[in-house]
């Protein structure tokens, strides 16, 4: 193995944490740059492409088993050019590629190995690679030798692969043609479909490993609200209830891991993301909103308490991700022993915590116990005779003490680069959260993350995707403009400030200019004036998340009924004509998209709320956020109406009673007084 201390390579000074945390491998890495480019041209060698992220379990494996072995390293550094990119600092690569992987593995994921030839065209791909042969796994050093052989020796099939994989990529961009909007017995079937694949005693799709997989369970409650489905509509509740009660959520600092190892929630992979907990957020306000459950409102809090306590940099804006693992050991910051636990609650209380949290001397996690829970409160009160008031009390006090004691141990790191996009999502799903439960330090926290990536985000007047170290770079792409303007919206409606509407305005224009496919419908992923490796490709589907399609989608044609601006419609209903055919086929990676298309057709409405402020005015609001209708904003004014405010919703005081408006398209319903009045409208 290799003594990293003596050894400094290009990615040392790189703002990327992950690219940093290669600095010291004796591996001659190079970041995507011209130099490295250049130089495989120039040299005729092949790329070897190695793409992660900070907070990557096995990601760090591979580091350690092999880019800091000497003699791998050497291998690497002889027969390619080795470059090393932050899938977070640059997701138009890893976007491309990462296809690549998929097509030719059937599989994908990170640590992505892929291998170019100077053209950038891949012709051979993998993931994780042990340093040795292991089982059906070939070692790292047989692939690249290998593969370098390939190159140089087979040249002309290798050529014939890599233009393949070329072909192969463009056509995955394409879709199919347009469609208008299904009928309704063809969305029972889609959701029907969805609702096939869930488990319904675990709760989630499918077995292990489980992702909250959120905007699929989205869509099947907006389908069943609208088809009377209250068997699709259980199988999301169960997952809510699962997961909430899991070892995925962590009970003590809040926030959501990443996924479960396993089928029932247990065992997490331990690094939490930042779009996890705007997507897990999303979902559970839009849950308790349905079903008015309490634990799904905690697991509102317990997310937006832990972003405010951990994720919020000095100007305000959201960090990206924090690792699975402290000290080298994946998850050891979460875990506990019955003694650790009675060591810090006491011997009394330790009995009663310890079954709350299903804590045991033989462990459930490597020697080890994860925390999660698999009995109520009121059945504790039972087991242990005691009022539920009592019990509740003690895992209260007992919870703060063991939070407290946690804090003493190693954290894991946390990756404190911001992402425009991912601070999207969280701006927006903190405004929901803040205004649905009447948080106003949520909508603070929201306020001044869209204030830092104004301020802090913007180059020559465009937005940037990536900021660390007291610098922007990247230009932005497609989800970044989509998902801040998408934000902006949400913050527009939980503050009626004049920015955050222009801000989503703003971001509508680029994505239309800059991005639209005026040929086949939606939009690239890269700019028009942007580097693009390959080709300039559109991506459908929703991954970890929303398709960035689909959103862009959303925030136009919610503009549109705001502002009633005619482009934002005829845009807005061309790309989801043209994207439906690839969600209809493909629900599961089409869901955001499907959600979108049901809501648009019922009519994307606004509640304006004139003097939101008086007694009349604060019932009004509440009922509207009450109604549980996600294709409904609510906006709140006091006073006289702004002029800047659009005119399909300006104007609708009616002199000093609090009255609602019901806006759908560029058309308002007659105000309201009373709140009996307003739940007519809406029903």
């Amino acid at each position: 193995m290799s003594n990293t201390a003596q050894h400094r390579n290009r990615l040392a000074d790189e703002p990327s944490l992950y690219l940093r945390q290669h600095g010291h491998n004796p591996v001659n890495w190079y970041p995507w740059s011209d130099e490295a480019l250049e130089r495989a041209r120039s040299e005729d060698r092949p790329i070897l492409l190695s793409i992660g992220y900070s907070s990557c379990h096995w990601c760090h494996v591979m580091e350690r088993e092999s880019f800091e072995d000497e003699r791998i390293a050497k291998l690497m550094n002889d027969l390619y050019v080795c470059i090393k990119v932050d899938r977070e600092e640059r997701p138009d690569l890893d976007g491309i590629y990462m296809k690549t992987v998929q097509m030719m593995t059937g599989r994908g994921g990170w640590p992505m190995t892929v291998f170019l030839r100077p053209d950038l065209k891949p012709f051979y791909a993998g993931t994780y690679y042990p340093p040795e042969d292991r089982g059906n796994m070939p070692g790292f050093p047989r692939v690249l030798v290998g593969v370098e052989r390939a190159y140089r020796h087979d040249s002309e099939k290798v050529g014939e692969r890599a233009d393949q994989i070329v072909e192969l990529l463009a056509e995955s961009g394409r879709g199919d043609s347009e469609t208008e909007f299904v009928e309704d017995e063809a969305i029972a079937a889609i959701a029907e479909k969805l609702a096939g694949v869930m488990d319904g005693v675990d709760g989630g799709f499918g077995g292990a490993p489980k992702f909250p997989n959120t905007l699929a369970l989205s869509f099947l409650l907006e389908s069943s609200r609208g088809h009377g489905d209250d068997g699709h509509a259980a199988l999301v509740k169960v997952a809510l209830d699962k997961m909430a009660a899991g070892g995925i959520y962590d009970h003590l600092g809040g926030g959501f891991h990443r996924y479960s190892v396993d089928q029932f929630w247990l065992a997490p992979h331990f690094e939490k993301m930042l779009y996890d907990q705007a997507l897990i957020s999303d979902a559970y306000l839009e849950g308790w909103r349905r079903y008015g459950e309490s634990a799904y409102r905690d697991a509102v809090y317990g997310i937006g308490d832990y972003i405010c306590r951990e994720m919020i940099g000095d100007g305000g804006g959201y960090f990206a991700t924090q690792d699975a693992d402290s000290e080298g050991v994946e998850g050891k910051f979460f875990v506990w022993t019955p003694d650790e636990v009675a060591a810090v609650v006491g011997e009394a209380d330790a009995e009663m915590v310890c079954r709350f949290y299903d804590v045991t001397d033989g462990g459930n996690f490597e020697g080890s116990n994860i925390l999660h829970r698999t009995i109520s409160t009121d059945e504790l009160a039972v087991m242990f005779e005691r009022g539920e008031h009592e019990v509740v009390e003690v895992l209260d006090r007992a919870s703060a003490a063991l939070f407290a004691k946690r804090s003493e141990r190693v954290a894991p790191v946390t990756d404190e680069k911001h992402l425009s996009d991912w601070n999207g999502l969280m701006i927006g799903a903190m405004a929901k959260a803040g205004a649905a439960l009447d948080e106003p330090r949520f909508v603070d926290s929201a306020k001044a993350a869209a204030d830092f990536v104004r301020r802090e985000m913007v180059a020559d007047q465009r937005l940037m995707h990536f900021y660390a170290d007291g610098a922007c770079r990247v230009p932005a792409f497609l989800d970044d403009y989509a998902f801040f303007g998408r934000g902006c919206l949400e913050l527009f409606f939980a503050a009626q400030r004049q920015e955050d509407l222009e801000s989503a305005e703003i971001a509508a224009t680029e994505i239309i200019d800059q991005f639209e496919d005026g040929e086949s419908g939606g939009f690239f992923f890269t700019a028009r004036d942007a580097e693009s490796p390959l080709m300039r490709t559109r991506d459908l589907t929703d991954s970890a998340v929303p398709s960035g399609n689909a959103v862009a989608t959303e925030l136009l044609l919610r503009l549109w009924q705001l502002t009633g601006k005619d482009r934002y419609r005829e845009i807005g209903e061309r790309s989801l004509n043209a994207l439906l055919p690839n969600a209809l086929a493909n629900p599961h990676g089409g869901a955001h998209l499907l959600n979108v298309a049901l809501k648009h057709r019922r009519g994307y409405a606004v509640v304006v709320v004139s003097n939101s402020d008086s007694e009349g005015g604060v019932a009004l609001v509440r009922r509207a956020l009450e109604l549980a209708l996600p294709e409904l904003s609510v906006l709140p004014l006091t006073g006289d109406d702004p002029v800047w405010l659009p005119e399909p919703v300006r104007g609708k005081s009616k002199g000093s009673e609090a009255t609602a408006s019901v806006c759908r398209g560029t058309s308002c319903m007659a105000p309201v007084a009373r709140a009996d009045e307003l739940e007519a409208l809406l029903a």
